[in-house]
């Protein structure tokens, strides 16, 4: 158990929960490089299924800002970075993967939720990706894949909050659900995920999939390496 990430290793289950909640379970540095190794380590030790969670009233509130007074321009492009290799690594996974949201989501938060391949919500879940505000492209093809590209495009451009009635609706979330019903659900994911050999199950997502890793890595460096990133951060910060 790391102290701002608990780690839950069941048999074949892996279940990450983020535990800032205090920060709204903001991706700092620290969480998304021990997310990024232990993901590894499950697929390595054979997993089957990943879940996400997060403490507290939210999912995540995406890319932690409480470090951007010490940053540089190039700090946060690395920082990025990482955010999108440990996006790629859960769009990619062998594993079947499932997140659970509440409250309110932004940002990087909703782009990890998106690529899970399960996705449920509380009621009272709402999502939102301001990151175009500021010039970041992160996630974009993805939600855009998930949800049709025509309204992610409307979504987006607007940045505007999308609330959980929408999120079933559009297809971004499964079910909305109480918390009680976390039990069942998470039972019959492991029912699935063991239906397959892993090799098969493997196949399954390759075939799939619609990942185009060298894109989404070349279009985020792209829009963050323009200059004045962090000032633009602060800018839209000072706004809202």
């Amino acid at each position: 158990m790391n102290e701002l990430i608990e780690i839950n290793r069941d048999d074949d289950c892996w279940t990450f929960t983020f535990n800032r909640p205090d920060k709204m379970n903001a991706l700092n540095t620290e969480v998304v490089e021990t997310l990024i190794e232990q993901i590894r380590e499950a697929h390595d030790g054979g997993a089957r299924l990943l879940v996400f969670m997060g403490n507290g009233k939210n999912f995540s509130a995406g890319l932690d800002q409480g470090e951007l007074d010490r940053e540089s321009d190039a700090d946060l492009l690395m920082r990025l970075v990482r955010i999108e290799t440990l996006l790629q690594l859960v769009a990619s996974s062998p594993c079947l993967t499932v997140a659970f949201a509440q409250g309110p989501n932004f940002g990087a938060g909703v782009d990890l939720f998106a690529v899970c391949r399960r996705r449920f919500c509380t009621a009272d879940a709402t999502f939102r990706m301001p990151g175009l505000r500021f010039g970041l492209v992160l996630g974009t093809r993805r939600f855009g894949a998930v949800v049709g590209h025509a309204r992610a495009r409307e979504i987006l451009e607007e940045t505007r909050t999308i609330v959980a009635e929408e999120a079933v609706r559009i297809g971004l979330v499964a079910k909305a659900v109480d918390a009680q019903a976390k039990a069942d659900l998470l039972a019959d994911a492991r029912r699935v995920a063991r239906l397959l050999d892993r090799e098969t199950q493997t196949h399954l997502y390759n075939v799939l999939g619609t990942e185009d890793d060298d894109r989404d890595l070349a279009e985020l460096v792209r829009s963050a390496s323009r200059p004045g990133l962090k000032a633009r951060m602060l800018a839209y910060i000072g706004e809202r």
